[in-house]
């Protein structure tokens, strides 16, 4: 059942106590460099890793293996290491160890090369191209590449970006811009553990009475006011109805429609409206204003003028 609001002023002047609205209140982009660009941090082995192992000056010593769930490796020579959680250096050094209290090497110079990593990967979710996505992470990744290995960011998609990474209380939140390919955000680095959580962003529809009916994106992460939309549908139309604007929106199973004075907002006399995703923005045609456009004015004035000849006639 539809719902009227008879005032706009309290419940759309500006931002709603207690409401949890995305639009009402935007995440807050991340501008601090150090937690954008944090230093390089070396990525560690995990269960399942393929690994080759070299030793320098030795040829004849380069095998291959996969660490086994239990975070151990077996290597020629060295046994059974326990070597997940750490790094490639962490690891090198504790292969070159076993292979010194083996007596086999004096002071080997191990190098581990990861074949393959089904750990080490990043998980792309939300308005992708696809359902889902994870992405190789062997070391930092560029945002934008990430975004890249998925296919890119559909029309659908908002620009503005959030990265969930491990031991970090709060999100980042990333504003990539109009130009994502070439903006600065795009060199963000993203690691292994990472999630990148991309959001659909919002559509206010214009309809009715304006220049250009159309669906308007909501910009990045930021409210759209009634102002802003009739500016992107080009204005109004000669015979709207402005005095009469209404904002239909959808509130669970209940349509809630509330009336704008455009005249007002555009003079700043009344509180411009803050718009929600998916709300409508619909003018009213004005039925003397239509007529009077369309060249049908003279008609109205005739039958009034014929009218008022009847009634004094009799």
């Amino acid at each position: 059942m539809a719902a009227s609001v008879p005032s706009i002023r309290a419940q759309f002047a500006g931002p709603a106590p207690g409401n949890d609205s995305g639009v009402n209140h935007p995440l807050k982009i991340t501008t601090d460099p150090a937690l954008l660009f944090p230093p390089d941090r070396e990525p560690t082995i995990g269960g399942g890793d393929l690994l080759s192992v070299h030793i320098y000056g030795a040829t004849e010593y380069n095998p291959t293996a996969r660490v086994s769930l239990d975070g151990s490796i077996a290597l020629p020579l060295a046994g059974v290491v326990h070597i997940q959680g750490l790094t490639l250096t962490q690891a090198e050094h504790a292969l070159a160890e076993r292979l010194v209290a083996g007596g086999m090497y004096v002071d080997p110079q191990v190098s581990i090369q990861v074949m393959e990593t089904p750990n080490q990967i990043i998980t792309v979710t939300g308005e992708t191209r696809g359902v889902g996505s994870v992405v190789p992470a062997l070391g930092r990744r560029r945002l934008f590449d990430v975004i890249a290995a998925v296919g890119g960011l559909p029309p659908t998609a908002s620009h503005v970006v959030t990265i969930l990474r491990p031991g970090k209380d709060a999100p980042l939140v990333v504003d990539l811009g109009n130009n994502p390919a070439n903006g600065s955000m795009a060199n963000v680095p993203l690691f292994a553990g990472d999630t990148l959580v991309i959001a659909k962003t919002g559509v206010i529809y214009a309809l009715g009475a304006f220049r250009t009916q159309s669906a308007i994106p909501m910009i990045s992460n930021s409210p759209l006011t009634v102002l802003q939309a009739i500016t992107m549908a080009g204005g109004p139309n000669f015979e709207g109805k402005r005095e009469d604007t209404r904002i239909i929106r959808t509130e669970g199973t209940r349509r809630i429609e509330v009336k704008v004075n455009m005249s007002r907002v555009i003079a700043g006399k009344d509180p411009d409206p803050v718009l929600q995703p998916d709300d409508i923005l619909y003018l009213p045609t004005s039925g003397i204003k239509a007529a009077i456009r369309a060249g049908g004015i003279a008609t109205l004035m005739g039958i009034a003028q014929l009218s008022s000849y009847i009634t004094l006639s009799h």
